[in-house]
């Protein structure tokens, strides 16, 4: 395949990719065709690495309105919500319900996927489900499973046991929700056992981590502790951090530098966020969101999450890594060329080191894995959340659409006006 004139995300415009045995193997204007290689056409269309989501709940996805809907709103009612579902899940319709999300998912060129699937329940139905649909989907998507003891570690009765099921069983990553503990000492007590588990089987860490709007949650300055005492830098993510958008101003100064330090990742989660905080307040409303733009100016590396789509928590999504992108940058108000590009990196580059992904990328070398937008730069990308014109996955197409196209019929422009989506200005 050789991919001819796109632009990239760095800006570099009349870009051509070559594709051989499944990799990146030349990246540079006006390459010199093989013989018998397939020529697209880009027309100067966006070429990104695929979509990366570092957050997701895939054994509760597409199940919204069972058995009833979230009538508050809130995160508790939620879990309260799931917990209901638990005893009626079946095998089968999780995995079915599972892999038409993963259809959406390739469909919108989003190709990695790090899913917390709930370890508290004996039968471990949603873990056997979902490494049945990994193992499925391995061809064309990448889904990193997570062992989330979504009841609590020590709350929950067995969930220690059956975490280490999981991990046993295939899951790769080590999970938490230390807030949900029975007191403060618990959810740090939670936080030590986990990370010293991860450094014993050599696991990565991804813990949902003071989800809630008190200001003295904070667990991940205890995150940040252990993972610097076992040498865990790089390997462990902080996910949601929502209690820091409450917190003192300058206890935060102390904790930016700490998580640097320790090189912990952290995820927020715009969508979810921007719904289920602030729901105890009356008015001013927190938004909810952790600091991601100071985060990100203190050298933390940070991503965006899709959390939830169509499930107890959150009524609405579809897979769309842009519409994460987007609240994310309005919400964090990252409305400067830089803080854009910034949004958009958190859907993609950022998320692929929280992941730990091989090969990803768009040089020569990395696995020829990318989707072309229907846009002229990152920015144009999430302002039209770019239609995905092409999906390709080690260099076989998976996914295709047409150009958007809008015909315009209007009384005072007789004849009318036909004109390619999407609208970028010229400057």
């Amino acid at each position: 395949m050789l991919i001819r004139n796109a632009c990239l995300p760095d800006g570099r415009r009349g870009i051509d990719l070559l594709v051989q045995h499944g990799r990146i193997a030349a990246l540079a204007p006006a390459l010199p065709a093989p013989e018998d290689v397939t020529e697209i056409d880009a027309r100067g269309w966006l070429l990104s690495p695929p979509f990366v989501d570092a957050h997701f709940h895939m054994d509760a996805t597409l199940s919204y309105g069972l058995p009833r809907i979230n009538v508050s709103g809130t995160l508790l009612e939620g879990i309260a919500l799931w917990g209901e579902l638990k005893p009626q899940l079946t095998q089968d319709a999780l995995v079915e319900r599972a892999l038409r999300y993963c259809d959406w998912a390739v469909a919108q060129g989003l190709l990695a996927i790090r899913s917390h699937v709930d370890v508290c329940d004996e039968r471990l139905l949603a873990v056997d489900a979902l490494l049945h649909v990994k193992e499925r989907v391995a061809p064309y998507l990448d889904l990193q499973l997570v062992a989330f003891p979504q009841d609590g570690l020590l709350r929950s009765a067995g969930a220690l046991a059956n975490l280490k099921r999981a991990l046993d069983r295939g899951v790769e990553v080590v999970g938490g929700i230390p807030h949900f503990e029975r007191s403060m000492a618990e959810g740090a007590e939670s936080v030590r056992l986990l990370c010293e588990l991860a450094a014993a089987r050599g696991l990565r860490v991804d813990m949902h981590c003071d989800e809630s709007d008190d200001p003295l949650s904070r667990h991940i300055e205890t995150l940040a502790l252990h993972t610097q005492r076992l040498g865990l830098q790089g390997r462990v993510t902080g996910s949601h951090l929502t209690s820091m958008h409450s917190m003192d101003n300058y206890y935060v100064s102390k904790l930016l530098p700490l998580l640097h330090e320790s090189g912990v990742h952290a995820v927020a989660n715009p969508l979810i966020n921007i719904t289920l905080q602030g729901r105890h307040d009356s008015y001013p409303k927190r938004r909810g969101m952790t600091r991601v733009p100071e985060l990100m100016a203190a050298g933390v590396n940070v991503g965006f999450g899709h959390d939830c789509v169509l499930d107890p928590w959150y009524s609405l999504g579809s897979g769309d890594m842009l519409e994460v992108a987007a609240m994310g940058l309005h919400v964090a108000q990252m409305t400067s060329q830089q803080g854009m590009q910034q949004c958009f990196d958190a859907v993609t580059v950022n998320n692929a080191r929280i992941l730990g992904l091989q090969g990803y990328g768009l040089e020569v070398g990395c696995r020829a894995d990318f989707v072309l937008l229907q846009a002229r730069s990152p920015v144009e990308a999430i302002r039209l959340r770019a239609p995905r014109l092409l999906v390709v996955r080690g260099g076989h197409v998976l996914a295709r659409a047409p150009e958007r196209m809008v015909t315009l019929d209007l009384p005072s422009r007789p004849g009318g006006v036909d004109f390619t989506l999407p609208l970028h200005a010229s400057r």
